[in-house]
C-alpha cells in the first residue's frame, strides 16, 4: 500500500497552496502522486459538490449535507483513493473524513458517534497516514477569504454564509481531534509564511517516510 496524506483547515488557511507544493516536491523525489479533493474528485463527486455549494440550496438540512458529503466520499474512496494506494502510489487529498467530523459533527452539532460510524462505513477503513491541519484564528481565515473574493480569486458558496460561532466550533473540533490522535495529526500555525509552513510539512513527512520504511522491514 502507498501513503495517504490529507490536508484539513478552515478556508483561507492555505491548503491549496501547500498541497500543490508538497505534490511538486514528492514528484520530484520520484513518488507517484495523485492529487484529489473533497467533495469531488470524481465525475459523480463533482456533481454532488455543485449541489452542496449552490447558494440556492440554503434550506439544506445538516443531515442531508452530511449524507451528500458521505456519498461523494464513498465514490472517491472506491474509484480513486483505494486503487491508487493499492498500486503503491501516494495520495494527497484536500479534505477527507475529518472535515465531516469538524463541520457537520462539531460545526452543525450532529451526533459525533453517529458521524464517526457512518464515516467508517463509507471510507471502507481507509484512514490517512498523516493529516496536516493548517490552523489559524477564525477571523484571519475569514478575512483572507474575503480578500480573495474582492480580488475575484474565489467563488462564494453556501457554506460561506455561516455565523462566526459555527467556524469557531469547527476549529475547536479540529483541535480536539488532533489532540486525540497526535501520532496522525500535524498541526501547523498557518499564520506563518508559505515557506515556513511548507518546511514544517516536509520535515514531518521525512520522519513519517522513515518510520514507515522501518516498519516494512
Amino acid at each position: 500500500m502507498g501513503w495517504f496524506i490529507s490536508f484539513e483547515g478552515l478556508d483561507g488557511s492555505g491548503k491549496t497552496t501547500q498541497i500543490a507544493g508538497l505534490a511538486q516536491r514528492l514528484r520530484a523525489a520520484g513518488h507517484d502522486v495523485l492529487l484529489t479533493r473533497e467533495p469531488g474528485g470524481t465525475a459523480i463527486g463533482d456533481q454532488i459538490r455543485s449541489i452542496l455549494h449552490d447558494m440556492r440550496n440554503a434550506e439544506m438540512t445538516a443531515l442531508a449535507e452530511f449524507l451528500l458529503y458521505s456519498a461523494s466520499r464513498a465514490q472517491l474512496v472506491r474509484q480513486v483513493i483505494r486503487p491508487h494506494l493499492e498500486r503503491g502510489g501516494t495520495v494527497l487529498c484536500d479534505r477527507f473524513a475529518d472535515s465531516s467530523l469538524a463541520y457537520q459533527g462539531y460545526g452543525r452539532q450532529l451526533d459525533l458517534d453517529w458521524v464517526r460510524e457512518v464515516t467508517r462505513f463509507v471510507t471502507e477503513g481507509v484512514v490517512p497516514h498523516l493529516t496536516i491541519y493548517l490552523d489559524l484564528p477564525v477571523e484571519i481565515g475569514l478575512a483572507r477569504k474575503q480578500a480573495a473574493f474582492a480580488a475575484q480569486r474565489g467563488e462564494r458558496n453556501r457554506l460561506d454564509t455561516q455565523p462566526l460561532e459555527f467556524y469557531r466550533r469547527v476549529r475547536d473540533g479540529y483541535l480536539s481531534m488532533a489532540r486525540a490522535e497526535p501520532q496522525r495529526w500535524l498541526v501547523i500555525d498557518a499564520t506563518q509564511s508559505i515557506d515556513q509552513v511548507q518546511q514544517s510539512i516536509w520535515e514531518r513527512l521525512q520522519h513519517l517516510l522513515l518510520e514507515m520504511g522501518e516498519a516494512a522491514r
